[in-house]
């Protein structure tokens, strides 16, 4: 395979996308991403890319609209420079919830994202556990939505040997998530139901499921605020739960929302690197990061070999 494809990155998650590269066992192609003095993003491919099958690294995490904007320029770089396909890898793909019209007159951003990123020229998309599974038939082109799950279940079973443990799902709309990895680590679920009794009132959790004496594993597939992760963790301990800990793909984590997690009563918050940790999850007492790079990288090998991908997935 050495030569045969070009791995290049954008500045939203070099070391990520430096991970990948060393899994798949090609170097990083050189290139240039900078900014003009008015802040315009310029690109420079500095390598041969003509009939290559390249793949560009770029969560489109904060900033997002300016990595967006780097992925829009590179995919279109590669596309003058004549590369034979192109590959979006986007770990985190940024307006992903904004999936559905929210209310009167209000945009489905994701659908316009996947047409920004289609109409640049891309060839395919690689991405890791979206928010909604339906956002693959946003894009005309094919799209893998791997899932971060095998590496999850992994840490779970290497840490947790003698837990008695219970997966449990943050709010409803995670069910199947939740029960997906509840199955692949024999353990049973539990469900969080929260609600307001009336405008202005706080919100009330409601357990569904008996945690009494259980090492619970809230699983989700992003963690912006904290702030439901934290109540949702209070509640399982008033309920009896021995102790709480977290999974999620994406650390979104905006605001105050790593001091919150750091001085919740959660004992461990384990994230996957989708998004570039920040020095304050990096030194967070309770906040640990696992790589999804060799998931990445065997989807990328498989696609330069036209081989299936679909086992990934599960």
């Amino acid at each position: 395979m050495a030569g045969s494809i070009k791995i290049l990155a954008g500045n939203s998650n070099l070391p990520l996308a430096e991970a990948i590269a060393a899994h798949v066992g090609e170097p990083l192609t050189r290139c240039a991403v900078k900014r003009f003095a008015d802040m315009e993003v310029f690109v420079e491919i500095q390598e041969n890319v003509r009939g290559r099958d390249t793949f560009i690294v770029q969560s489109t995490s904060f900033p997002t609209n300016d990595n967006l904007m780097e992925l829009l320029i590179m995919i279109d770089a590669l596309r003058r420079a004549s590369a034979h396909r192109i590959t979006t890898v986007v770990p985190y793909f940024g307006y992903a919830r904004q999936d559905r019209k929210a209310g009167g007159r209000t945009p489905i951003s994701a659908k316009l994202v996947a047409n920004l990123i289609v109409r640049a020229g891309a060839d395919r998309v690689l991405t890791v556990d979206l928010h909604a599974g339906q956002i693959q038939g946003f894009f005309d082109i094919p799209t893998d939505n791997l899932f971060a799950a095998p590496a999850m279940v992994r840490d779970i079973k290497e840490r947790n040997v003698d837990a008695d443990l219970m997966v449990v799902s943050p709010d409803v709309g995670g069910v199947v998530r939740a029960r997906a990895l509840a199955k692949r680590v024999d353990a049973p679920l539990a469900i969080v139901d929260k609600r307001r009794e009336r405008a202005g009132d706080s919100e009330v959790m409601n357990i569904i499921g008996d945690v009494a004496g259980r090492d619970c594993v809230l699983v989700d597939d992003i963690v912006d605020s904290g702030g439901t992760l934290c109540n949702a963790a209070d509640a399982l301990l008033a309920k009896g739960a021995k102790s709480v800990s977290a999974y999620i793909t994406h650390g979104v984590l905006s605001g105050g929302a790593v001091a919150r997690i750091a001085s919740s009563r959660l004992k461990e918050l384990v994230l996957t690197d989708t998004i570039k940790p920040t020095e304050a999850v990096r030194v967070a007492r309770n906040i640990r990061v696992v790589t999804v790079a060799p998931l990445i990288g065997e989807a990328i090998a498989r696609i330069t070999r036209e081989e299936s991908v679909s086992s990934l997935f599960d």
